[in-house]
């Protein structure tokens, strides 16, 4: 479980294709207080740590994360925000993220406003989807590439957010350009109403 606050930016240092599956490692500044097994999520994707030499650690992803999500389009050097699972005796900063990603969403455009910015991305949804909540709400909460953010200007498959400059500075937003595409986990809290809604 994760609240969707990244601690920071890791770097991809080597990626290396196994049958379908792509294990990735990466540089990070705490690299040395992971452990084999831990659950971290990379771009809001929960993986699991297999490695651990020196500075770097590598994870894998399997066909389906490859998929769903944008960690098939990293390259060396990549920057990739990163965040450990969250601390049961913490406070929940951000909204309940799970680290399952739903699918992708293209940025359509970015926009500077007096030191902050405005991003929109747009994502493919047919009505299956939306019953089941893979949608967005005016107000409510999304996860782009692992960070929980306000929905704004909530659209049948678009979306804004507003990024403030710690963010942008902080995670790899400020990679983040007209045509990049980005991973997408809608609030679980709306797809368990979705489906009793349904149900019922």
């Amino acid at each position: 479980m994760f609240s969707g606050i990244v601690e920071s930016a890791a770097i991809v240092t080597r990626l290396e294709k196994d049958k379908d599956n792509l294990h990735i490692t990466l540089k990070c500044e705490f690299t040395n207080e992971l452990k084999i097994d831990q659950s971290v999520a990379h771009n809001g994707v929960c993986l699991t740590v297999v490695n651990i030499e020196g500075e770097e650690y590598t994870v894998t992803a399997i066909k389906e994360t490859l998929d769903k999500s944008n960690l098939g389009l990293l390259n060396i050097g990549s920057k990739v925000n990163i965040e450990r699972s969250m601390k049961i005796d913490g406070r929940l900063d951000g909204h309940i993220v799970q680290g399952h990603v739903d699918q992708t969403a293209v940025c359509q455009s970015v926009v500077e406003n007096n030191g902050s910015w405005y991003y929109t991305f747009r994502y493919e949804i047919d009505e299956v989807q939306k019953r089941k909540g893979y949608t967005t709400v005016e107000k409510g909460s999304v996860t782009v590439n692992g960070v929980s953010l306000t929905v704004c200007d909530s659209k049948d498959n678009e979306f804004s957010v507003a990024i403030i400059p710690y963010t942008y500075e902080h995670t790899n937003f400020h990679k983040i350009e007209k045509g990049t595409v980005v991973n997408l986990e809608f609030d679980i809290i709306g797809k368990y109403l979705c489906k009793l809604m349904n149900i019922a």
